[in-house]
């Protein structure tokens, strides 16, 4: 790990413990904006991490940004830093300046939902999407869409979209975002390579490896602290035979987020990252499957109310989990890619992996 990683991690967790509080949870769940919290983080420059100074960013590694993005899963921090992470990214690769703003992004998978038609002077853009993270929050959406020949990018101000608010599990706003016959100026259109698309797609799945791996960590601290604190029968629960073996099982998963995510860290930062994302999605999602149940059921009935922040970090988990493609899958298409590899190139394969 480097010193500048180390240092973008450590700044990362002191903005976190300040400002991601229990109460600008409860409130940004609530459709109340974080703005103290977004602050901090745009004069940081945590929203263009990853990006060259060249085109507007601060600077640093992929696998800073995914460091980062693993404590701001841990803290269950209620903003689209991943979302305008992945914007800007993707904003780089088709060669236009990142933003310091919130920015979130369509779908890949629904990008014959908008249509571009082009007319005198530019394009005429129409769609919809049920699921756009933060719509109604950002300061721009950068849209996905298709015209007869190819497909196109644009960056549109939601003052000029239809928003209906939504959520997913975790309480994040996912909302229905609707343009009708909208005018886009031709140069601020781009086309896009399938290629670039699912590159993004990737790091989009490995931003939300990383949101998860961070969030078992809190879970399993959480966890951990409660069985000292709850006492039955004239001892803390920890001490019993039952409750260590759940203590035992949530930190060999949240090990297993933890190794993979790290492993994950190392391939995107040599660029040869698909195979691992996939097999770290299947591995945090699994660990997901298994620890939520248990934390919930140590805890008991408090870990599900309001008053107590585990419901955060499960609600959130069970969400992230659905995201850029669950652990089956991955899992399915990963087992794809071996059986078209042939048998004599399966060994090598298992070998190569860290």
């Amino acid at each position: 790990m480097s010193d500048i990683n180390e240092m973008l991690i450590d700044s990362t967790k002191k903005i976190m413990r300040d400002f991601s509080t229990k109460e600008t949870i409860v409130e940004t769940e609530n459709g109340i904006w974080p703005k103290d919290l977004w602050q901090i983080i745009e004069e940081s420059g945590l929203t263009t991490v990853a990006i060259s100074e060249e085109n507007g960013g601060t600077g640093g590694t992929f696998g800073d940004a995914i460091s980062m993005l693993r404590v701001i899963g841990k803290f269950a921090a209620p903003i689209p830093l991943p979302e305008t992470l992945l914007a800007n990214w993707l904003l780089a690769d088709i060669g236009l300046r990142a933003s310091i703003k919130p920015l979130t992004l369509s779908s890949i998978d629904e990008k014959d939902n908008f249509t571009f038609t082009e007319v005198e002077g530019g394009w005429s853009l129409t769609g919809a999407s049920n699921y756009i993270p933060w719509a109604r929050f950002v300061e721009g959406i950068v849209i996905i869409g298709t015209s007869e020949k190819e497909t196109l990018i644009t960056v549109v101000d939601p003052a000029l979209c239809q928003i209906k608010p939504g959520t997913n599990l975790g309480g994040e706003s996912r909302d229905f975002v609707e343009i009708q016959d909208q005018f886009i100026k031709k140069v601020e259109v781009i086309a896009v390579t399938e290629a670039v698309l699912m590159s993004n797609y990737y790091k989009g799945t490995i931003i939300k490896t990383a949101l998860m791996a961070g969030s078992l960590e809190r879970l399993l601290e959480l966890t951990a602290a409660y069985t000292k604190e709850r006492s039955q029968f004239g001892r803390p629960i920890h001490r019993f035979q039952a409750i260590q073996n759940h203590l035992a099982v949530l930190s060999g998963e949240a090990t297993a987020a933890k190794i993979a995510a790290d492993n994950l860290i190392e391939a995107v930062d040599t660029n040869s990252y698909e195979t691992q994302a996939m097999i770290t999605k299947i591995v945090v999602g699994e660990a997901a499957s298994k620890s939520v149940p248990i934390a919930h059921q140590v805890l008991g009935a408090i870990g599900f109310t309001d008053e107590h922040v585990l419901q955060f970090t499960t609600r959130r988990l069970w969400a992230w989990r659905d995201e850029y493609g669950t652990e089956s899958e991955w899992a399915e298409q990963l087992g794809a890619q071996v059986i078209n590899n042939g048998p004599e190139e399966f060994w090598p394969f298992i070998t190569a992996l860290d």
